[in-house]
């Protein structure tokens, strides 16, 4: 089916309890907001499984791509400031 008879795709993020972080459990497909969050209660908290819900458009999520891992993610060297030998502990603190 395409886009038209179903919806936008939806990705469903559901938190169990207050302070627990939110965890993606699926996603459905919907016309809009009201109704991607109407069907999300009742697909996936119709058992009292969480307290809270998010609703994201699939399309609105970006993430990074694997091949980036290396270069995206190693620390900069550019910027001494970050690394903790930068900084001078003074004498009378001990331990951090």
């Amino acid at each position: 089916m395409n886009k038209d008879s179903q919806g936008e795709l939806w990705e469903v993020f559901v938190q169990k309890k207050a302070g627990q972080p939110f965890v993606h459990c699926g996603n459905l497909h919907a016309y809009d907001k009201e109704m991607a969050l109407q069907n999300a209660r009742d697909l996936y908290t119709r058992r009292g499984e969480g307290m809270s819900l998010w609703i994201v458009l699939s399309s609105s999520i970006v993430a990074s791509s694997p091949e980036d891992a290396g270069s995206f993610f190693e620390p900069s060297n550019d910027k001494i400031y970050r690394h903790p030998t930068f900084y001078q502990i003074p004498d009378g603190i001990g331990h951090m």
